[in-house]
């Protein structure tokens, strides 16, 4: 992501204390793997999907190879994130001691990886059965291009993270795809809404923090195109999100008592949460905080989704 914060309050600090990790460290810090709430935050639409597909409950093994594809994904996505900010990553406070930017990884080190989390989520497409696997194989071709445009889309157009919402979209798909063999239903298409607006809402927020940084090394952002309308337009995203999901649990029967207390908690904290943005001279803290707890109510609407079926 584009984010400039301050070291000493931003979300997941890429700062390292002197002795930074080289080798193989080094290349799990590339990956972001070092960082749970940045694969969690992925993996958590996918659980969405899984859950509310016509198989589901999802088989335990299906669940590990769509952990393990996101992982390699989300990887990718990092990587090349990191390859086309190599330039610009030295100049800020929160990203100067990236791998890249730092010197402890080479633009030839991390082009490998990068190849090498591609094939290992096209192994993991490979891996699932052979009806599902075709299709699933399309979305991961057709997404390909978003995930290593992306990076580059804060350079040219206005909502940079709407790129990223519609990637994230497919974390929705390919998992419905993996379980259902089709792309078909209400259900899906309202999971894959809720997936993109949460996203494009989380991320909003996420680039609000670095709005005078970003303005200053020329680069664009949901949060400075919408200025003063940033925070509501968060809130009714995440709005969209619990009512699309809610719909979703409703045309599926599983929208039961044990999914409506759970639902309530984080629909309300979700909104909560975009009011606290509202407050004026927010400190950068609030917006990592934020992010962080995105990770904590979208898992548990996931958890809404499974106690019904357990």
């Amino acid at each position: 992501m584009s984010s400039t914060q301050r070291h000493e309050q931003a979300p997941e600090s890429d700062l390292q204390p002197s002795g930074q990790p080289r080798g193989p460290l080094a290349w799990l810090e590339l990956m972001r793997w070092h960082k749970p709430s940045g694969r969690l935050i992925l993996l958590i639409p996918a659980g969405w999907s899984l859950w509310l597909q016509p198989q589901a409950p999802p088989p335990p093994l299906l669940v590990g190879w769509i952990v393990l594809g996101g992982l390699a994904v989300s990887g990718a996505g990092c990587i090349a994130n990191d390859l086309w900010d190599r330039r610009i990553d030295p100049q800020v406070e929160r990203t100067r001691h990236r791998p890249l930017a730092d010197g402890r990884v080479k633009p030839a080190t991390a082009i490998l990886l990068l190849l090498l989390c591609l094939l290992l989520a096209l192994l993991v497409v490979l891996a699932l059965p052979g009806p599902q696997r075709l299709l699933c194989l399309a979305l991961a071709v057709a997404t390909l291009p978003l995930v290593l445009l992306y990076p580059s889309a804060k350079r040219w157009f206005a909502f940079p993270q709407l790129v990223l919402a519609v990637c994230w979209g497919f974390a929705v798909l390919i998992p419905w795809a993996a379980a259902s063999g089709s792309l078909s239903g209400l259900p899906l298409a309202l999971t894959w809404l809720a997936a993109v607006v949460w996203t494009f809402g989380f991320d909003t927020v996420y680039a609000m923090a670095d709005r005078e940084d970003d303005r200053l090394v020329g680069i664009r952002s949901s949060a400075l195109s919408l200025g003063a309308a940033a925070p509501t337009t968060v809130a009714i995203c995440y709005g969209i999100t619990a009512l699309a999901l809610a719909a979703a649990a409703l045309l599926r029967g599983i929208a039961t008592p044990l999914f409506w207390l759970p639902w309530l908690l984080a629909a309300g904290a979700m909104q909560r949460e975009a009011l606290l943005l509202q407050r004026p001279s927010a400190p950068r803290s609030l917006y990592g905080r934020h992010f962080s707890h995105q990770v904590q109510l979208g898992g548990l609407l996931l958890l809404a989704l499974i106690l019904p079926q357990l």
